[in-house]
């Protein structure tokens, strides 16, 4: 049973108003009606033809979903008669625009509630809105402004959604003087769907997990990535931006436009597992090594972060204690030019590109001459110093040790659709083999021991098993107390026997990776594995 809808004693006084108007344009006719200028504006009646905004083309994820036009808005097309406002006055949403347009006595536009189209109103359509104020991929997807894109996959593939397919349109028949003509034909031109469009490899669920639990991060990212195709399934920069408010984000110290997944920092331990892989091939798997808490390289003392040291460690326990002094005493017995081919066949200091403009930094590699330096070579081998890496480059090694040591090609764009049709999956990554198999399976072993053998890790996630390795990585930057800004960080892989997923988070300047980090891979592999 439809609501019985209460007049607007508004609408009584404006039709007053209008009907005096139009008292004094008949007189003002009857005076001019002989004049040749009345003559042929009565000879140039027409008609007068309202459009609705353009539809853009679709951003789409991997299997179709939108990542924009995620929403709706109802738009009503009124004739400016009074007649017309009645109907649509209990569904308008703005009284005061809407009275200010009715009072010029001209077709116009007015957003109405979704209750108008329902309820049979004519002329009501419903249009897309391109985002929503919680935008999915934000960072990926970009913006436009004056009908073009601005950055993002918005600006890459402007050309392709920006095309024009035609408006939707509302026609009226209009007297000489511009008056609409009551009882007359109205045209509507319905344009069709915008369908084109670039579809990613993201996927809409996993997106908005990873959003969800970036909630808990103040600056950094996220990557989910499928562990065989390389694929991005997922990735979040925060903090993010309102489009309302661009002066804000433009002015803003935590730089909220940048995407964090793609720039490069120090990223402390993890780099140790490009250390081990080294030191596997070179035969130095069973290497043991006794911690007291620091060892000396040349004049240079590295402290370990247990002030008593560990003991007798090997590369297992090493890594499950993130034992900085073994590490370094390793790296000893390798050649600098063994480290350096390590990294760069792992992908240190290398770019990524994903789109035109969207571009993973190559970090930087310390040169085989700088890592001569036994100091160098000391911070190097646990993932600081002068090495920096991107988040995406992490994710990437942590893919190699997933995935049997085949480098995937990291991918964000599937391809693009003419009419709305997927391209097609590909079947897999056609990497490149950089690491022994048998290597990447002591790596990934080690990776599932450091999970479950500490009681101490916080990023153990229930329901399904996982391997993965925390760091915390110091920047030289300091607060006004004096203590050193740390950015967290957790890479990692599920299910731990035949990984499908990875999981890269940096939590910048937020501390300790496994209190920071961790919590926040526990998050997302319990929502993947439960929805998934």
């Amino acid at each position: 049973m439809k609501r019985k809808m209460q007049p607007d004693p508004r609408l009584s006084v404006l039709r007053l108003i209008m009907t005096a108007v139009c008292c004094a344009v008949i007189i003002k006719l009857a005076d001019n009606a002989a004049s040749p200028e009345y003559k042929e504006a009565a000879m140039n009646q027409g008609s007068y033809t309202i459009k609705l905004p353009v539809e853009y083309g679709v951003i789409y994820d991997r299997n179709g979903e939108l990542l924009v036009n995620r929403t709706s808005e109802y738009i009503a097309v009124s004739s400016g008669s009074a007649d017309s406002a009645e109907k649509l006055l209990p569904y308008v949403e703005n009284k005061e625009t809407f009275y200010e347009k009715l009072s010029t006595g001209a077709p116009f536009t007015i957003d109405v509630s979704a209750d108008a189209l329902a309820d049979g109103c004519p002329y009501v359509f419903e249009t897309s809105v391109r985002y929503s104020e919680e935008q999915p991929a934000q960072h990926i997807i970009g913006y436009t402004r004056d009908g073009a894109g601005v950055c993002g996959l918005e600006a890459d593939y402007d050309q392709l959604l920006r095309r024009d397919n035609g408006r939707t349109s509302v026609t009226f028949e209009v007297d000489g003087t511009g008056g609409v003509l009551s009882g007359e034909n109205v045209v509507v031109r319905h344009a069709p769907a915008s369908v084109q469009g670039v579809v990613t490899t993201l996927d809409i669920g996993i997106q908005l997990i990873c959003e969800r639990a970036a909630e808990s991060l103040e600056k950094g990212c996220i990557i989910v990535m499928e562990a065989d195709t390389g694929d991005i399934l997922g990735m979040v920069s925060v903090p993010s931006y309102s489009l309302s408010d661009m002066e804000s984000a433009l002015s803003s110290e935590d730089s909220p436009l940048i995407n964090r997944a793609l720039y490069s920092y120090p990223v402390g331990s993890i780099f140790k597992l490009v250390t081990a892989s080294a030191a596997i091939d070179a035969g130095y798997d069973d290497f043991t090594y006794t911690c007291t808490g620091s060892i000396k390289i040349g004049s240079q003392i590295f402290r370990c972060h247990s002030a008593d040291g560990h003991g007798t460690l090997n590369m297992q326990t090493a890594l499950i204690e993130s034992c900085n002094p073994y590490f370094i005493e390793l790296s000893q017995k390798l050649s600098p030019l063994e480290l350096f081919e390590r990294a760069a066949e792992l992908g240190f200091g290398r770019g990524i590109a994903l789109s035109e403009s969207i571009n993973a930094s190559s970090g930087y590699l310390p040169t085989v001459q700088e890592l001569s330096l036994p100091a160098e070579r000391g911070n190097f081998c646990f993932g600081q110093g002068k090495l920096t890496a991107t988040p995406l480059q992490i994710a990437r090694l942590t893919c190699i040790i997933a995935n049997g040591g085949v480098m995937p090609e990291v991918r964000l764009i599937k391809g693009v659709t003419e009419n709305g049709e997927m391209p097609e999956d590909r079947k897999d990554s056609s990497g490149e083999q950089v690491l022994e198999y048998e290597t990447a399976e002591k790596l990934r072993l080690m990776m599932i021991g450091a999970v479950y053998g500490s009681g101490s890790f916080n990023g153990r996630p229930d329901g399904v098993a996982a391997g993965a390795k925390t760091s915390t990585a110091q920047t030289g930057r300091y607060d006004e107390n004096g203590t050193e800004y740390c950015h967290g960080w957790i890479t990692g892989f599920f299910p731990a026997n035949d990984p499908e997923y990875v999981v890269t988070i940096l939590a910048e300047d937020a501390g300790y990776g496994n209190q920071a980090a961790a919590p926040v891979f526990k998050e997302i592999a319990e929502a993947i594995s439960e929805s998934f």
